[in-house]
């Protein structure tokens, strides 16, 4: 003990600022470079699952929340979709408006998901975050790419992942954090 003593200003002394943000990089999905945190105030991760079709992983999601609370589609909130899989634009354009007319919250927005929408590499993150209930942002991987404008164009979209009618359940719970 005495050796510690009188030598501990020879030992190295930890950064504590430095290994806050080295552990902030090693966290899985790059939730620390998110820009949920900077376009949402408060927010904070609520729930994570992953999609799968046929048994096949598709996607996995984070919601973000304000202060991690329980969804409310009163208040604005962000949905990361990191993929598993390639995906062409059109399959994307086309898979999102197929679902919102499935679960019954059709809107003719195709022009603007042209805009939005890019072809999915394997790696790739989407993050949508509302700013009321007629607007959505979307990055992709960190970078802003547009914002979608319609009357409920939230709920219509996010109802995809988060709604009642969605077409997995027990994911839409786990991403709900229920």
């Amino acid at each position: 003990m005495a050796f510690l003593k009188k030598n501990q200003s020879s030992l190295p002394r930890l950064d504590v600022g430095a290994a806050l943000v080295a552990l902030m990089l090693l966290i899985p999905g790059g939730l620390a470079a998110s820009p949920v945190f900077g376009a949402l105030d408060n927010a904070e991760l609520r729930g994570t699952a992953t999609f799968r079709y046929l048994g096949f992983p598709l996607y996995d999601a984070q919601l973000f929340t304000q202060r991690g609370a329980p969804l409310s589609w009163n208040e604005d909130f962000g949905l990361e979709l990191r993929y598993r899989r390639n995906v062409t634009k059109k399959a994307l354009i086309n898979s999102t408006l197929d679902e919102m007319e499935r679960i019954g919250h059709a809107a003719p927005v195709r022009d603007q998901l042209e805009v939005c929408f890019h072809a999915i590499s394997k790696g790739d993150r989407y993050l949508a975050i509302s700013q009321g209930p007629d607007t959505v942002g979307f990055w992709l991987n960190g970078r802003k790419v547009c914002t979608m404008s319609y009357p409920g164009i939230k709920r219509s979209f996010m109802s995809i992942f988060l709604g009642e009618n969605t077409r997995s359940a027990a994911f839409t719970q786990a991403l709900r954090g229920n």
